[in-house]
């Protein structure tokens, strides 16, 4: 039996636009019910997709593999699926492997209100069901466990940096660098900001982060002049409120899309040859940034849009780069100093 994803993007605010479905076309409503339901809560469109491909990544695993519910999941199955992706070319990411167990365990809980049971068949204590299938503070679950990959922060270089930002020509580019670098901005916050997002005046810009969270951030002069250069001498006559628009082709004046984000920067990297060069990596250079300056924990965490603090915390941690800036300076500091007297 074969799965895919539909997307229906004429669904109702209510119900999810990806929909996991079978050969014929027909849906999963395993799947959807859970999938309607995270809709429902409020979930991104963005997060909904990934939610969705890892319950179809599970589907084309879990129903070919024999006629039993899903009521009969418990933690062996999991270990099964955990070695089956181990074990399976293209080998995805620990981040990757990490997730689809996480929403695994979402899925069991919302159709039956506990933790995945052990082996034994002893799960946590049973849960009070809400409406969405979750309850209050719960034990941590039972038997399989997987390691959480640990994130490494690495900036780019001044000099990468550099380069990199004389390889843009236009305005609309310099602004949508600008705000990723000086402002830390993810990549969809910054295709998501709308022309009422800018209060140029006031040199700040409103900005609608995960989970349609808003923040306010201040606008270093440098960009405010990208950002009025572009509006003034290239924005195309358009109707449309978003902020960046294509500038030329069978698109232009409408919404810059994250695949039309992706070749822009695909682009620059083949030209300037800096690799690492990704939209993320200059919100992380950011965050770095601001942590060498001294910027305190807290403050970050508000320009940055963390929801936890151990997020920020992250930041803190060296990357190799400053480790071996670090190593150089004490092997300097130590070559001046006066000889010890035996």
């Amino acid at each position: 039996m074969k799965f895919s994803i539909r997307h229906c993007p004429s669904s109702p605010a209510s119900i999810s636009p990806y929909r996991v479905v079978d050969e014929q076309g027909g849906e999963i409503p395993l799947l959807n019910q859970f999938l309607d339901a995270q809709r429902a809560r409020g979930l991104s469109l963005r997060s909904l997709r990934a939610y969705a491909y890892d319950a179809l990544h599970f589907a084309r695993w879990w129903f070919p593999l024999s006629p039993r519910p899903f009521a009969e999941m418990d933690e062996s199955a999991l270990f099964d699926y955990l070695r089956y992706q181990r074990d399976h070319q293209p080998q995805p990411t620990p981040q990757t492997i990490y997730h689809r167990l996480s929403v695994l365990r979402c899925l069991y809980r919302f159709h039956h209100g506990r933790e995945i049971p052990t082996r034994a068949g002893l799960g946590p204590t049973r849960l009070p069901r809400s409406p969405f299938g979750y309850g209050g503070p719960r034990r941590a679950a039972a038997g399989l466990g997987l390691k959480r990959p640990r994130h490494l922060i690495v900036p780019l270089s001044a000099d990468e940096v550099s380069r990199f930002w004389s390889s843009f020509h236009t305005s609309r580019d310099l602004s949508l660098i600008a705000l990723m670098l000086f402002d830390g901005l993810r990549s969809q916050e910054a295709l998501a900001i709308q022309l009422e997002d800018l209060r140029l005046g006031q040199a700040q810009l409103r900005v609608h982060g995960k989970g349609n969270k808003q923040r306010i951030l201040p606008l270093p002069p440098d960009t405010i002049r990208a950002l009025e250069n572009y509006l003034r001498m290239e924005r195309p006559l358009t109707n449309s409120s978003h902020l960046f628009v294509s500038l030329k082709g069978p698109r232009r004046g409408q919404p810059m899309t994250p695949a039309g984000l992706r070749s822009l920067f695909r682009h620059h990297r083949r030209q300037t040859k800096i690799l690492s060069a990704h939209p993320h990596r200059f919100r992380h250079t950011f965050g770095a940034d601001m942590v060498r300056a001294g910027i305190s924990l807290p403050a970050l965490m508000r320009l940055m849009g963390h929801a936890h603090i151990h997020t920020t915390m992250l930041y803190v941690q060296l990357s190799p780069q400053d480790v071996w800036t670090e190593f150089h300076r004490a092997l300097e500091h130590r070559a001046q100093l006066p000889p010890q007297q035996s």
